[in-house]
């Protein structure tokens, strides 16, 4: 599990994120930006709200296909392309988040306005990185040496 940074010479983070986040060791999984389109292709709606709903289960399934869940999340980065789409994103992501992180342990999170994304009528993207912990393998039987024949 991702253990949270807390520097001492630092206030509380300005909302829903992590100063920092240190990772056990495992596999990285990168999952590219997701935007609020769903699995028909069809945009979620034209509200920031809507698109980011539907671009945190794109995040989700993706994590899921690896093998990881919200837990195993250490980084995430969004996108959006106006400053006035601030507080939807902000009220879709304090909606989502208690369920995501119910320890409070929330991801770093960087926020970054553009100017557009790859087709203009998407308001948001949402990019994650997650450490998939290693499996254990299965218990193996322990193999008896074999006795050797006498001659």
């Amino acid at each position: 599990m991702p253990r949270v940074i807390k520097p001492k010479s630092f206030g509380a983070p300005l909302g829903m994120y992590s100063h920092g986040m240190a990772a056990p060791a495992g596999e990285l999984v990168v999952v590219a930006g997701q935007v609020g389109v769903g699995a028909g292709g069809q945009v979620a709606g034209g509200d920031v709200g809507a698109q980011t709903r539907q671009a945190l289960e794109n995040v989700h399934a993706v994590l899921a296909a690896a093998g990881c869940d919200w837990g195993d999340v250490v980084r995430l980065q969004t996108f959006l392309v106006s400053a006035d789409d601030i507080p939807g994103f902000m009220r879709a992501r304090q909606e989502a988040f208690p369920g995501y992180f119910p320890d409070g342990a929330y991801p770093p999170n960087t926020l970054l306005v553009v100017s557009r994304l790859v087709r203009p009528e998407l308001r948001v993207e949402i990019e994650a990185m997650a450490v998939r912990r290693p499996r254990r393998s299965a218990a193996r039987p322990r193999v008896q040496p074999r006795k050797r024949a006498r001659r």
